[in-house]
């Protein structure tokens, strides 16, 4: 990962990036721009040489805005001109990700930070720095140029410490996040994630793992995890983690959804639809990685993660539209589609929280549904809750972050949809409203904790098409970043 650290007089001194911003924020059109005064002391000219340049170089100052100048014969030999807005956290986080990619053949460069950036800016820079600078290759030709370290010049490095080494842990995290789902379902079956699990929880303290396979599946009831991995030759997995420090006084209990690959079963995905259903363990990996990140950073809070992994394969043994399944604790479904798997994955772990768990607050996260993307676009997920407060909460946390959800509603009209003639529940009934039908459905499952329950559908915001911003094409590591942001704020 890329190397950033905070000093106040550089070492080495070859690309020079000077922050600007715009002259007039609210300014259209013609809108200009002006360095933003240093921290500390630049060499040989090069604030009189930045300030002369902008309004030539017609710099706006938006965040992300690059101009290249060149010093032949002095240092540094190069300045790099960069926007950053309005000077908010989203704002550096934006300059940082456009930085990452305009210096992504430099193997060292400093940054001259204004001398009103606070943490927050910090932090923001950091994590925008160190998420565009993210590559998945698997390919024995050479890795693409990548920025290899940047320098921070501060007056007072020290104070900026915390804030870059959260941004640290946040980023390695979601890239954590990344690699996993990124990574080809040739590779990727529900015991490979487990493992890969294990291999990052023993680099870290006081975190507790158990990893239920079919036999203890089957002991202790989890029909819908089993039906759902009954195709394949790769058994399902519960995974259990625990982060719990001393002196916690809220338990929080995180689900995410780890289909390891979707064929859609017997009700088979047509091909295009199925090419990237590597991501559909995108929830998995999120809740997996924000409860290794909570335990990285000590937040006082306890975590529980459950991830249940299966791969939704088409064999005989594969379960079919119209069978019956018994969940944990004892509720019924009856599958009406074999390609609405996830909830049923999801419905055994809610339940088996709701009931052996006692969580105060319980939050899933699951690539569940197409019809997110057809209500909110590519890059926002759709939250579910009926705790006011909670949803309040966590929706701060995903602005804060830098990951876009809104709130739907959970109109009680349509869980007579969900009455089927054979059993308690239809897993995917047919009448429409997908997301929402689906987040009904998983409330079934969430008892007493009906109250202090939210579910993210995040099929689409975890993948990107193409690099945006912060967000490297494949994987974007959806949620990891905005769960740490709230897990940090729970009492």
């Amino acid at each position: 990962m890329l190397a950033i650290r905070p000093i106040t007089e550089p070492d080495r001194l070859e690309v020079l990036v000077l922050p600007v911003r715009p002259v007039d924020p609210a300014a259209d059109g013609d809108a200009s721009a002006e360095p933003a005064p240093t921290a500390v002391a630049l060499p040989d000219g090069a604030a009189d040489e930045a300030a002369a340049l902008a309004p030539v170089a017609r710099l706006t100052g938006r965040a992300g805005e690059i101009r290249t100048h060149l010093r032949p014969g002095r240092t540094p030999g190069r300045l790099l001109l960069l926007g950053i807005g309005d000077g908010g956290e989203a704002a550096w986080r934006t300059a940082g990700a456009a930085l990452a990619r305009a210096a992504a053949d430099e193997t060292h460069i400093t940054i001259a930070l204004p001398a009103e950036a606070t943490s927050v800016a910090v932090r923001g820079l950091t994590e925008g720095l160190l998420l565009a600078s993210y590559r998945f290759r698997l390919t024995e030709a050479g890795d693409p140029p990548a920025l290899g370290a940047v320098d921070l010049l501060l007056a007072d490095p020290a104070a900026h410490e915390a804030a870059i080494d959260t941004a640290r842990t946040t980023a390695a995290m979601t890239r954590l996040a990344r690699d996993l789902t990124n990574m080809p379902s040739s590779v990727k079956n529900p015991q490979w994630f487990a493992d890969q699990v294990a291999s990052a929880a023993a680099e870290l303290p006081d975190l507790r793992l158990r990893v239920r396979g079919p036999d203890e599946l089957a002991a202790e009831g989890f029909g819908g995890i089993l039906a759902v991995g009954g195709g394949s030759a790769s058994g399902p997995r519960l995974v259990e983690l625990d982060w719990h420090p001393a002196g916690a006084r809220t338990h929080v209990v995180l689900i995410g959804k780890g289909i390891t690959f979707d064929t859609g079963g017997i009700s088979i995905k047509p091909v295009p639809a199925m090419k990237l259903m590597r991501k559909d363990m995108a929830g998995a990996a999120a809740v997996v990685a924000a409860t290794l990140g909570a335990a990285a950073l000590r937040l006082p809070v306890r975590v529980t993660t459950l991830a249940p992994l299966a791969e939704n394969m088409v064999s005989g043994s594969a379960f079919r539209p119209g069978d019956i399944v018994r969940h944990y604790g004892g509720t019924t479904s009856e599958t009406t589609n074999s390609d609405a798997e996830g909830r049923l994955v999801l419905a055994d772990a809610l339940a088996y929280a709701v009931q052996q768990l006692a969580p105060d607050l319980l939050l899933d996260l699951a690539t569940l549904t197409g019809a997110n993307a057809v209500a909110l676009g590519k890059r926002t997920a759709a939250l579910y809750s009926e705790n006011d407060q909670l949803a309040a909460d966590v929706l701060t946390a995903t602005e804060a972050a830098g990951e876009a959800a809104w709130r739907m509603p959970l109109h009680t009209d349509y869980v007579e949809y969900l009455g089927s003639e054979v059993a308690d529940l239809y897993s995917a009934p047919a009448q429409g409203a997908g997301s929402v039908v689906a987040a009904l459905y998983l409330r079934e499952f969430t008892g007493e904790l009906r109250d202090r329950w939210l579910h993210l559908d995040m099929s689409a915001p975890s993948w990107a098409d193409g690099d945006h911003a912060e967000l490297s094409r494949g994987a974007t590591g959806w949620g990891v970043r905005s769960l740490l942001r709230w897990l940090a704020s729970v009492d």
